[in-house]
């Protein structure tokens, strides 16, 4: 399967998850829930749809269709080193800017993360 097509059903797939999580994160934040655990509820709500769409069309090939538990238990490693980074940075910028700007960081910092992401479920996940 080419790099290109891959990234490419990445890119896609990473989109309607950013969506999911950056919905979910300002939803609870507005709400008066911490900007910590929103952002981690707002990327676990995209970590399983994510998780499902990679697996089944970004770095699917006919050898494997199935996810399985092995693949899973390294997505949630990578999931959680990602979401603690991502954590952090989110974090900073509401502790140094406010809650709205941190609403507007968290899609660049996802976006930023995202290319890592890719290549490490390339590699760590998905191989």
């Amino acid at each position: 399967m080419s790099l290109l097509r891959q990234g490419g059903s990445y890119l896609v797939v990473g989109l309607v998850q950013l969506l999911l999580d950056w919905c979910v994160f300002v939803a609870v934040t507005a709400m008066g829930m911490p900007v910590v655990p929103g952002n981690v509820i707002g990327r676990a709500s995209g970590m399983l749809l994510g998780f499902w769409l990679n697996g089944r069309y970004t770095f699917a090939d006919q050898d494997r269709q199935r996810l399985g538990w092995r693949r899973f238990v390294r997505f949630i490693g990578l999931w959680a080193a990602v979401t603690a980074v991502s954590t952090v940075l989110v974090a900073a910028a509401h502790d140094a800017l406010g809650l709205q700007y941190a609403w507007l960081a968290k899609p660049l910092v996802e976006g930023l993360l995202a290319a890592l992401s890719f290549l490490l479920m390339r590699w760590l996940v998905f191989r």
